[in-house]
C-alpha cells in the first residue's frame, strides 16, 4: 500500500495545518498539498496527504475515511497515480484531435 493519501470533499477552509492536527494523531505526517486553482488560487477541495508508513496510511483511512473537518465529511483513500485517475492520454481531455488533416490553413474554405 502507499502512503500518500487522496483527501476529498474538504471545506474551502480547512488548512494545511488542520490536516497535519487531524492526519497526525494517526503518525508521521511527512507532506500536506491542498490543492489549488491556478487561476485564482482559491483551494479546490481536495489534497494530498503523506504519512511516514503505509501501516500509518492505512490507519488514518480507516479512521477519516467519513470523518467530520471544518462541517465536512472527509473522503480519504489511496492515492492513486494520475495514468490510474479515469483519464485516457494524459492531461487536458476533450476527446479533440488536433492533428487531423483537416486542420491546416484553407481547410474549412475547401468544404464549400
Amino acid at each position: 500500500m502507499n502512503s500518500k493519501l487522496y483527501v476529498g470533499n474538504m471545506s474551502f477552509k480547512s488548512s494545511e495545518a488542520d490536516l497535519r492536527d487531524a492526519f497526525g494523531k494517526f503518525g508521521a505526517v511527512t507532506d500536506v498539498y491542498i490543492a489549488t486553482d491556478r487561476e485564482t488560487g482559491r483551494p479546490r477541495g481536495f489534497a494530498f496527504v503523506t504519512m511516514g508508513t503505509a501501516d500509518e496510511a492505512k490507519a488514518a483511512i480507516e479512521k477519516m475515511n467519513g470523518a467530520d473537518l471544518d462541517g465536512r465529511q472527509l473522503t480519504v483513500n489511496e492515492a492513486k497515480p494520475k495514468e490510474e485517475m479515469g483519464r485516457s492520454g494524459g492531461a487536458g481531455g476533450g476527446g479533440r484531435n488536433f492533428s487531423s488533416p483537416d486542420r491546416r490553413a484553407g481547410a474549412f474554405q475547401s468544404r464549400y
